[in-house]
């Protein structure tokens, strides 16, 4: 099976200062690759960049087999939609929706029935009791793992998550990677996890450092 997501050449400017350049990347099915850095190295716009969220000045990106760079506005979110699952750090839930009812959306989205799957995501990261809550009733750490239920509902063929234990106890923060383990495992997915944890780090098949150099083995 080739890879699930291959990018070439990245580059991307905000007017005339580098972001980062000659990015070349590729993730293969039930991977978990770190990507280190520095603050303000380009970490999450590099994420961005990938999910075609940002527009890259430079280079190429595949995604599931289709030339995501390529496509226009619609394409890119059709197949966001599909085959990308993103945790924000910033978590972007939708606050006048309960919680089951976030983990929901990205089925909804789809036109896909839940057949049970939003309960199982919810009982996989220890929210099942609090499925009817609103965001604004639920402390961060809670928010992030509800925002990490939603990012995997639909089984993504890839999950790019910026930093999802960022906000989690070290139990909780275990939980997680487990689950991202488990879920990429048991779809064939790829995750690219942007983390400053050395123990989420540690727990990923390969480790990136992204620098004003490029993207290197670290």
């Amino acid at each position: 099976m080739g890879a699930v997501l291959t990018a070439r050449g990245l580059a991307k400017r905000y007017g005339e200062v580098p972001v980062f350049d000659g990015i070349s990347l590729d993730l293969a099915p039930g991977e978990i690759v770190a990507l280190l850095g520095e603050s303000g190295s380009g970490k999450s716009t590099l994420l961005n960049c990938l999910a075609g969220l940002d527009e890259a000045d430079a280079g190429s990106i595949t995604l599931a087999g289709r030339d995501l760079r390529a496509m226009d506005d619609e394409g890119r979110s059709a197949l966001r939609r599909q085959s990308l699952g993103f945790i924000f750090q910033a978590f972007h839930l939708l606050p006048h929706l309960s919680v089951a009812n976030n983990v929901a959306l990205p089925l909804r989205l789809l036109g896909q029935r839940d057949d049970g799957r939003v309960a199982q995501m919810l009982e996989a990261v220890n929210l099942a009791a609090l499925s009817g809550r609103m965001p604004r009733q639920l402390s961060g750490g809670q928010l992030q793992r509800v925002a990490i239920a939603r990012a995997l509902v639909h089984r993504p063929r890839l999950v790019l998550a910026d930093e999802p234990t960022g906000n989690l106890d070290a139990r909780h923060a275990a939980e997680v990677l487990a689950l991202l383990r488990r879920c990429t495992q048991e779809a064939g997915a790829a995750c690219l996890l942007v983390t400053h944890s050395d123990v989420a780090a540690q727990s990923a098949d390969r480790r990136l450092r992204l620098d004003a150099d490029g993207l290197h083995v670290a």
